[in-house]
């Protein structure tokens, strides 16, 4: 039973290596093509060179994409419920029309204007 947990560790640690060659900026083709060709004829040694000599990089280009993902959701967020609709906007000109801070007649245009 430990084995095929130690397995499916290393078939993970490998497929995250050629993921990060492949998802990398740094390098070009011929570079990423030797790192392929070199985590797969001989993978331990690949794999563990490659954690050596660029596996601070990693976490940096991970960190880089998770903040990025994150940005993007949060804007997707404001985006998204920010606006609120007529409705919100029907309410806030209610109350202003309420406590008296517009007229009938701005009321009603800016009812008009919202609704059109």
């Amino acid at each position: 039973m430990l084995w095929y947990f130690v397995w499916f560790l290393w078939i993970f640690l490998v497929i995250t290596v050629l993921l990060d060659v492949f998802r990398s900026r740094d390098l070009n083709g011929w570079a990423k093509a030797g790192w392929t060709l070199f985590t797969i004829v001989l993978p331990f040694v690949g794999v563990l060179v490659y954690l050596i000599a660029r596996g601070d990089r990693m976490f940096v280009r991970k960190a880089g994409e998770l903040q990025e993902r994150e940005q993007q959701f949060r804007a997707y967020v404001r985006d998204t419920a920010g606006g609120g609709g007529t409705a919100e906007e029907l309410t806030k000109l209610a109350e202003l029309h309420q406590h008296g801070v517009i007229n009938d007649a701005e009321f009603e245009r800016g009812k008009a204007k919202i609704l059109s």
